[in-house]
Formats: C-alpha cells, sequence, structure tokens
C-alpha cells in the first residue's frame, strides 16, 4: 500500500512557475512508476507527464512537453513536477498517481494522491 500526498499548488499568473511535490510513504516507493494527471473543471482527467522508477525514462503530454518536468529523488520518496511558463488552461486539480508501468492511461495506476489545486490567472 502506498500512500500519496501532493503539495505545493497555488495561484500564478500566465507565464509563471509552480513546483507540484508528490511525498510517498508505505510501499516500494522505488519500484513505482509514477504518472501526474490534472483534471480541469467539467472536463475529463488527463496524462501530464510520468518517470519511470529510476527516474530514467519520462513522459510527457504534448500541451506541456517544453514546459514542464519531472524528476524525484527516491531516497525522500518523492517526486516533482516543475511547470514553467504556466498557462490559464494549466488551470486544474493535479494529481500523482503510483503504478507498475508508464503509460497514459489512468487505469493502469492504482495508488493516487488527493490532488492540489493550480490556478494560472490571466
Amino acid at each position: 500500500q502506498v500512500q500519496l500526498v501532493e503539495s505545493g499548488g497555488g495561484l500564478v499568473q500566465a507565464g509563471g512557475s509552480l513546483r507540484l511535490s508528490c511525498a510517498a510513504s508505505g510501499g516500494t516507493f522505488s519500484t513505482k512508476t509514477i504518472g501526474w494527471f490534472r483534471q480541469a473543471s467539467g472536463k475529463e482527467r488527463e496524462f501530464v507527464g510520468g518517470i519511470s522508477p529510476s527516474g530514467g525514462r519520462t513522459d510527457y503530454a504534448d500541451s506541456v512537453n517544453g514546459r514542464f518536468t519531472i524528476s524525484r529523488d527516491n531516497a525522500k520518496n518523492t517526486v516533482y513536477l516543475q511547470m514553467n511558463s504556466l498557462k490559464p488552461e494549466d488551470t486544474a486539480v493535479y494529481y500523482c498517481a503510483a503504478g507498475g508501468i508508464l503509460r497514459t492511461t489512468p487505469t493502469v495506476y492504482t495508488y493516487w494522491g488527493q490532488g492540489t489545486q493550480v490556478t494560472v490567472s490571466s
């Protein structure tokens, strides 16, 4: 059993930056793929990006590629989502999730955090 807690969300102006953290407890964090997803009001949850257990592989949605960066520190059981050049359309609740393989589909992730709100003002 893995528990995930996101933090770092907030209100930022367009063009600004935020860094989200996903802290894990329980289970074997270093063996888990971590995915970041977001869900805007009235929309379906969508894949933002993910990172392999070792951190050697990352994958990003086209909409954030080049602006967002995912990294992990297995010694601290934490994954980070660095978000730069934020746009109003990035406004959403952001979730981290743990699973066995790096995929864009939410259903392959077993454990989920409670989410953190990111609001980007124009």
